[in-house]
């Protein structure tokens, strides 16, 4: 069905709490972060977040956006919201299960849009950026963000060439692929223009260093904590524990053993609703 993404896609299971321990400061906080800041110079009443996860983006909004403003944070896994709600905000939103695809509100509904790192998700990008035009107001703004090119992020390289050795005649795609696999700026155009973003997009490539204490963390983080762990699953339903630790091991070998960080780089989209 639209809107729905392939089984190995689900953020189910231990995914979660993971995602959310290892991930979000490994990773998401600082571009979240950024992008709250970003909304925050812009006029908004009610900014509707898509794809939340387990809410760092949505921590960031509460903090950051004037209390007057309405949060409303959906995203497609139950199991995500559940782990934000958990967690929680500040202040208020609004929780609610959605599929970017068929958005469950009137034309015209926000004032802003914001996504992060979801929409490299989508089984139809277009038909979800037209949704978010649609819940767009006249004027109002659309803000997301997607990693670069898997190359530009070093421990997600590393990671997936180093459990890849374990399985040859099978290579693991999903990084590369899918969080990995949608930054072509003329690809990204093409897809707003089709959908009614009339105006051309602002890009702007935003590097960063990703800091973990120790090589597990980051082997954990993306072995257990992504979509990766059902890959590896379905090649090896016992194998989990020891392609994290291969993943390590290369980790050390390239960065080290304590305090190390390596390269995170995304583009930031900033497109207005004609």
């Amino acid at each position: 069905m639209v809107g729905q993404p392939e089984p190995n896609l689900h953020f189910e299971g231990s995914i979660p709490a993971l995602y959310e321990r290892f991930l979000v400061p490994m990773i998401f906080e600082r571009y979240a972060a950024d992008l709250a800041t970003r909304l925050s110079l812009l006029p908004a009443g009610n900014v509707l977040e898509i794809a939340a996860g387990t809410g760092v983006v949505t921590r960031e909004l509460a903090d950051r956006l004037p209390p007057a403003v309405e949060i409303t944070a959906t995203d497609l896994q139950q199991a995500m919201l559940d782990q934000a709600a958990e967690v929680g905000t500040s202040r208020p939103v609004v929780w609610r299960q959605a599929d970017a695809t068929k958005l469950p509100y009137e034309d015209g509904s926000f004032d802003a849009v914001v996504c992060q790192f979801g929409v490299m998700f989508f089984p139809d990008r277009r038909r979800a950026f037209s949704e978010m035009r649609r819940v767009l107001r006249q004027g109002g703004w659309l803000l997301f963000n997607v990693w670069h090119r898997i190359e530009e992020n070093e421990f997600a390289h590393v990671v997936t060439s180093a459990v890849g050795e374990l399985f040859p005649d099978d290579p693991l795609t999903f990084m590369a692929d899918v969080p990995h696999g949608y930054h072509d700026i003329g690809v990204i155009q093409a897809d707003l223009t089709a959908s009614g973003f009339s105006t051309p997009a602002v890009f702007e490539t935003l590097d960063d260093r990703s800091a973990v204490a120790t090589p597990d963390v980051a082997a954990i983080a993306l072995c257990q904590g992504t979509p990766m762990r059902n890959e590896l699953l379905a090649r090896d339903e016992h194998g989990l524990e020891a392609a994290t630790a291969h993943a390590a091991a290369a980790i050390e070998r390239r960065f080290g053993s304590v305090d190390i960080d390596g390269k995170i780089s995304a583009l930031v989209v900033t497109v207005q609703a004609p």
